[in-house]
């Protein structure tokens, strides 16, 4: 086994200095991107604050993985993409970015993994594990809190500790513990509809990795095949699959349309605020002539 020599405490105290500048750095460039000018401490109102501005200013989106760019879930490729080129991104990109967030403001926060469920059939195999959200505690009691998954993101801080209905602006979310997973669903219309079943223990880095391979570039991932963006507003949530542009009022009015592909590139820069890029025509283009059923 080799053994380094401890660094001086000088060092320490410089890699120390050097920590909290790059997080005093970070911290403003996210908060100028999602438009946040609020108070900034471990609270359920900040967390829930920073919930709905996040997901109202950076959208769902997966046109990496469809257009074979591929997708890094590194620091500072998220950093890069999501502030720095002010483009959305999915759950790994998303909540890892959020993650950090909260941890800069010193919530305790921490990243789970899971399985996504949406609209699967109850009797459906397994799914992988793509889905990664945070678990913040505060005061010892745990909060779900996710900002990237797309149309059905939840728009506030969900209480895991409560398996009764918890209503917010959009629909009514449950979560449900069967021993070390928890199951989240939302209540649309009559029925309750499953997102995903989370599990209870932090996985290790090389998990998420994984997920990510598969969601961006495994031949059934659907972000493969399909032209998938959202945001959710405290108005209203849009979503955007190929070429159908569905608004899902808060008063229950729905809105559909079927968009060209000019429509498309104008959706995607005005509704989901995306600076439209030159190379994602020809996905664009594949999009306006899908044939969407459901």
């Amino acid at each position: 086994m080799l053994h380094y020599p401890a660094a001086p405490s000088s060092e320490l105290d410089d890699l120390g200095v050097a920590a909290s500048n790059a997080a005093d750095a970070f911290l403003p460039r996210y908060f100028a991107r999602i438009g946040y000018d609020g108070p900034v401490a471990p609270t359920l109102e900040v967390l829930a604050a920073l919930q709905a501005a996040h997901i109202a200013a950076i959208p769902f989106e997966a046109i990496d993985a469809l257009t074979g760019a591929g997708v890094d879930i590194g620091a500072d490729a998220i950093d890069a993409k999501l502030i720095g080129q002010r483009r959305g991104g999915y759950c790994f990109e998303q909540n890892g970015l959020f993650l950090r967030v909260l941890q800069a403001i010193e919530f305790e926060a921490e990243g789970l993994i899971g399985r996504v469920r949406w609209m699967l059939p109850d009797d459906a195999p397994p799914s992988p594990r793509t889905h990664m959200v945070v678990r913040v505690t505060l005061d010892g009691r745990p909060w779900l809190a996710d900002v990237g998954f797309g149309a059905t993101v939840p728009p506030a801080p969900l209480a895991m500790d409560s398996e009764e209905p918890q209503p917010t602006r959009h629909e009514t979310y449950r979560i449900v513990r069967h021993g070390d997973i928890w199951q989240v669903a939302a209540r649309i219309g009559d029925d309750w509809a499953m997102l995903y079943r989370i599990e209870n223990k932090p996985p290790p880095a090389i998990d998420y990795e994984l997920g990510n391979w598969y969601t961006s570039a495994h031949p059934d991932s659907h972000f493969r095949r399909q032209l998938i963006a959202a945001r959710t507003t405290a108005e209203a949530r849009y979503g955007l699959r190929d070429n159908r542009l569905t608004t899902r009022l808060t008063d229950g009015r729905i809105d559909r349309r079927y968009l060209t592909a000019d429509e498309i590139e104008r959706t995607l820069a005005e509704i989901f605020l995306l600076p439209v890029q030159r190379h994602w025509r020809p996905a664009i283009e594949r999009a306006a002539t899908a044939e969407i059923a459901g």
